[in-house]
């Protein structure tokens, strides 16, 4: 096997539950239904049980529907966290000078431009572009996972922005600071930053399964990364949210994101490892 490239799989044109199985299965060389932790053995060993139960996509939707509780959880304890460090003036001291280097940078046309790339990541652009993709995946993987994957992902990321911006309800920069069209929620997470984390991860996740070379895999996540970086960072140039609510969304979406990764493992697990079947009575 040549380094960095996935094995290959004799199944490889096969799409579906058995192009799932066998393309899905490895990455680089590292097989993802092998858990060599004893906690991610114990969870595989709680998914083969529950497939063994009701399938395994009932594994996928469980598992992102206690990882959405959790999800939700976790924003309200760093809820807590981020106003603790906003006290003490930690991180939250580099609100004000970063929003001040921003202003700097600004002019006329730069405005408009970073206006409409951040528009991609509003309430309309970002789950048309999520919609696309995930309709294009599924037509060419023939399979519902991505659909799944993708829709719970990006509900995932809406609870916890909801959550957050109601749990701490941080006041936005002045508007004399901020380039129009202003925002008046609270600042507290960026929806944009935590949403293109989580979709941008997702989406990078999926194609990655696919592609058979480490550039190629290189190469899709650093765009990814690349694309939620500027989405934050526009965020903080426009004046619309501060640094902290912007590295706060990116902790809770790379948090979230690796719930959705780990629930796909698990179904994948269940899939490549079936629970034994259960042996009726002996016959005498």
């Amino acid at each position: 096997m040549v380094a960095g490239n996935n094995p290959p799989h004799p199944a490889a044109a096969q799409t579906g539950v058995k192009g799932e199985v066998h393309q899905d299965r490895f990455v680089g060389g590292q097989d993802l239904t092998r858990w060599d932790t004893r906690p991610g053995r114990l969870l595989a060993s709680v998914a083969k049980r529950i497939s063994g139960l009701f399938g395994s996509h009932a594994v996928l939707i469980i598992t992102l529907a206690v990882g959405a509780a959790l999800a939700v959880s976790l924003a309200a304890v760093f809820a807590q966290v981020y106003e603790s460090v906003v006290e003490a003036d930690g991180v939250a001291g580099l609100d004000h000078p970063v929003l001040d280097g921003a202003k700097t940078l600004r002019s006329p046309g730069l405005d408009i431009l970073v206006t409409t790339y951040t528009d991609v990541g509003r309430t309309v652009g970002m789950p048309v572009l999520a919609l696309a993709v995930m309709a294009g995946l599924a037509f060419k993987r023939r399979s519902v996972t991505p659909v799944i994957l993708m829709l719970v992902a990006g509900l995932g990321s809406l609870l916890m922005t909801i959550a957050g911006k109601e749990l701490v309800g941080r006041t936005r920069p002045d508007l004399a600071d901020a380039v129009p069209p202003y925002e008046y929620s609270a600042s507290f997470p960026s929806g944009h930053s935590l949403n293109s984390v989580v979709i941008a991860g997702i989406v990078a996740y999926l194609i990655i399964l696919r592609l058979t070379t480490a550039r190629a895999r290189i190469l899709t996540g650093v765009a990814a990364a690349v694309f939620a970086a500027t989405m934050g960072l526009s965020r903080v140039y426009l004046g619309h949210h501060w640094l902290t609510d912007v590295l706060g969304a990116w902790a809770l979406g790379a948090a979230w994101l690796a719930l959705v990764i780990t629930a796909h493992r698990l179904y994948l697990t269940t899939r490549v490892h079936p629970p034994a079947p259960v042996s009726g009575p002996a016959r005498p």
